[in-house]
């Protein structure tokens, strides 16, 4: 595992602290959650920009023309 050095504003990391007081974990834990969260966001935010003009030619609009569709 890599080190990555990050600076934060006093009241971020004051934040986290508590956080990772109340949820009893790290808070090197709660910033890899995080940014794992983050990263998994904008793969699928990029994906969906790629596939949209596909979508859209079969008639998928919206959100819940796709939800209609595999309900």
């Amino acid at each position: 595992m890599n080190t990555l050095t990050v600076r934060l504003p006093n009241e971020l990391r004051s934040e986290l602290e508590d956080i990772s007081q109340e949820q009893r974990k790290p808070v090197s834990d709660l910033v890899r959650e995080s940014i794992r969260r983050y990263v998994a966001l904008e793969r699928f935010r990029a994906l969906r920009k790629r596939v949209l003009p596909f979508a859209e030619a079969q008639g998928f609009i919206m959100d819940e023309d796709v939800f209609k569709a595999v309900s």
